[in-house]
């Protein structure tokens, strides 16, 4: 039955998946796409899977299209980096069922390493591109996406960014449509990209690529919205939310199919009004493309080509430009707060690792996750971080380059190892590098909220599976020592991370706690500190816990005391383990708590 709900886009895009018959649906999760395949997998009658990382995700999603069924890929912006190799082939061999990647990009780098413009994969790929700018267009436009790939016979991108993706407007939802899985059927010339048969296919990628010009300058998707001529504002996603609030007035050409971009009607719509100004988030995308066709405008000059863009961004660019005369409020002064960085939770596992790195004076390559906040003070003990399952390979080069001047550990989450880090040990393995790998076990992909992967035993649909076992696949892969470790004993953690240096070889470590999140918080008895017998030497506060601050009283040498939340506190026991006075106990220890400061 129809109805309306309130939905983000990407609930949006998920529920405009299932009401358009998609059957399957596959993903990596990271933000700010994962709330797509949570809110799919609920949905009935339908298969929804995480994958080990986006290449295998588009691969899967690949067969299910060749079988007949509507497909649904989701990613992340840097995700579609990963799946770059599978997708500019698939645009070759052209699709079965409707195929539909959702590219979620992230201006302003919220929760990314970079701010890449997935636009330009479009391009590449010479695929389809639809840009929603509401919730209510992330619905239709999946539909409409998954119809045109069955048209054209090709995988289609569709693009939205964190604005959209998180964003809550009304949404007009349909009953589901049932469409049929029709199977697999042998096309060898068209799916098995050999030379001899990929030069064919190539023509008919350029061939399709014309029949997507065509329609591009009737599709209702791209509208003129006619206003005041004397400026025109060209515009698609969430920037023409912005340049409508900013110029009112204005005409406008929405974007909704952007490309191949609707040159002739963009190149009428410029000869009907005075001057064209392109708004857009980073790159020159339409802009460039305009100029490039003899279409003059203007647009970077005035907006930002790096962050998120904003109504006041978008107004002060257009007031920089002459078309808008009313002055753009000034921002308030910042007000004075508390910093409140962020840090690992307290009685995260990670910490006593980093803790004792830092000590020890050890290079450390990060990866993807939580622990890169160990690059923070005071721990500051991530030296390198680059994209999911770098880590590993960038510590086999440093080893290989600088002899044993410092020892050199990789850390790497579970679910990134799974990700891609495994073909980072088999380069360790079989170049012979002197490297410690710690595998930092959370049990869960912490990160981006508790999602399942192939070593929690669940799958995203909440069955039973299969579990990788860390331990004996790192010993297939040929590591020359493999041990677990437990991150709570730090002494033990130490003597082992000590040891690992002196052995020569790939040495693995998997640590054996979770994340105290997930599935619930752990809290374990807490700790507290004896002011009496505290001397004041912070070693407690180096370790980053929130759950540790100074009191506000002193020693008798003006040094600050150390207070515990124990509301906070989940009774990791890292920092009585490291504590030079034995100041710090069990709350529940007899014959202390007099001394307890609070």
């Amino acid at each position: 039955m129809n109805q309306r709900l309130l939905l983000s886009g990407d609930e949006a895009i998920a529920h405009g998946a299932k009401a358009a018959g998609v059957r399957f649906a596959a993903a990596y999760p990271g933000t700010p796409s994962t709330e797509i395949m949570e809110t799919f997998a609920r949905f009935p009658g339908s298969h929804a899977q995480w994958s080990p990382n986006e290449k295998v995700a588009f691969e899967v999603g690949i067969g299910a299209s060749l079988a007949g069924a509507r497909t649904l890929v989701c990613m992340k912006h840097v995700g579609v980096n990963v799946a770059a190799d599978p997708l500019m082939t698939f645009a070759y061999t052209g699709v079965k069922g409707g195929f539909v990647l959702v590219s979620a990009d992230d201006p302003e780098m919220h929760s990314s390493q970079n701010e890449q413009d997935n636009r330009t994969w479009a391009k590449f790929a010479k695929i389809p591109m639809l840009e929603p700018s509401d919730s209510q267009e992330c619905y239709d436009f999946t539909g409409l996406a998954l119809d045109l790939s069955e048209q054209f016979d090709a995988p289609v991108l569709l693009r939205i960014t964190t604005r959209i993706a998180h964003s809550l407007t009304p949404v007009e939802v349909r009953e589901w449509t049932e469409v049929p899985v029709t199977g697999f059927t042998p096309d060898i010339p068209k799916y098995v990209m050999m030379p001899n048969w990929a030069r064919p296919r190539h023509q008919a990628v350029l061939q399709r690529l014309e029949a997507l010009r065509q329609y591009s300058e009737t599709t209702p998707l791209n509208r003129i919205e006619w206003g005041d001529r004397q400026v025109g504002i060209v515009t698609s996603g969430i920037s023409y939310q912005h340049a409508r609030e900013a110029l009112p007035g204005a005409s406008i050409f929405k974007l909704g199919f952007s490309y191949p971009l609707p040159l002739e009607k963009l190149r009428e719509f410029a000869s009907q009004v005075e001057r064209v100004i392109v708004v857009e988030e980073l790159e020159p995308f339409i802009e460039e493309a305009l100029k490039a066709h003899g279409i003059a405008c203007e647009g970077k000059k005035y907006f930002p080509v790096y962050g998120e863009l904003n109504p006041t961004l978008a107004a002060r660019g257009l007031v920089q430009a002459g078309v808008r005369s009313e002055p753009v409020a000034e921002t308030p002064a910042p007000v004075e707060v508390l910093p409140r960085p962020p840090v690992l939770c307290a009685g995260c596992g990670h910490r006593s690792i980093f803790y004792a790195l830092r000590r020890m004076g050890a290079h450390v390559f990060g990866d993807i996750g939580c622990y890169t906040l160990s690059a923070l003070p005071p721990l500051e003990t991530v030296h390198a971080c680059i994209c999911m399952g770098a880590s590993i390979g960038m510590a086999v080069g440093v080893s290989q380059t600088q002899g044993s001047k410092r020892p050199v550990f990789a850390v790497i989450g579970d679910s990134t190892f799974l990700h891609s880090g495994i073909t980072g040990v088999l380069d360790a393995v079989y170049n012979q590098a002197n490297v410690t790998i710690i595998i930092l076990d959370n049990h869960i992909t912490a990160m981006t909220g508790g999602q399942a992967h192939p070593a929690t035993g669940m799958t995203l649909q909440g069955k039973p599976t299969k579990s990788v076992d860390f331990v004996a696949l790192a010993k297939v892969l040929g590591a020359d020592h493999v041990e677990t470790i437990d991150p709570y004993d730090f002494n033990a953690t130490w003597e082992t991370l000590k040891a690992s240096v002196a052995r020569p070889g790939v040495n693995v470590l998997v640590t054996t706690r979770p994340c105290m999140l997930f599935p619930r918080k752990v809290k374990q008895e807490p700790y507290i500190i004896v002011a009496g017998d505290c001397n004041g030497c912070g070693v407690c506060l180096k370790i980053g816990c929130p759950a540790i601050a100074r009191s506000g009283e002193v020693t008798d040498k003006n040094l600050a005391i150390p207070v515990i939340d124990t509301a906070a506190c989940t009774g990791c026991r890292l920092c009585a383990d490291i504590c030079p006075q034995d100041c710090i106990i069990l709350k529940s220890q007899p014959g202390r708590e007099s001394e307890v400061k609070a």
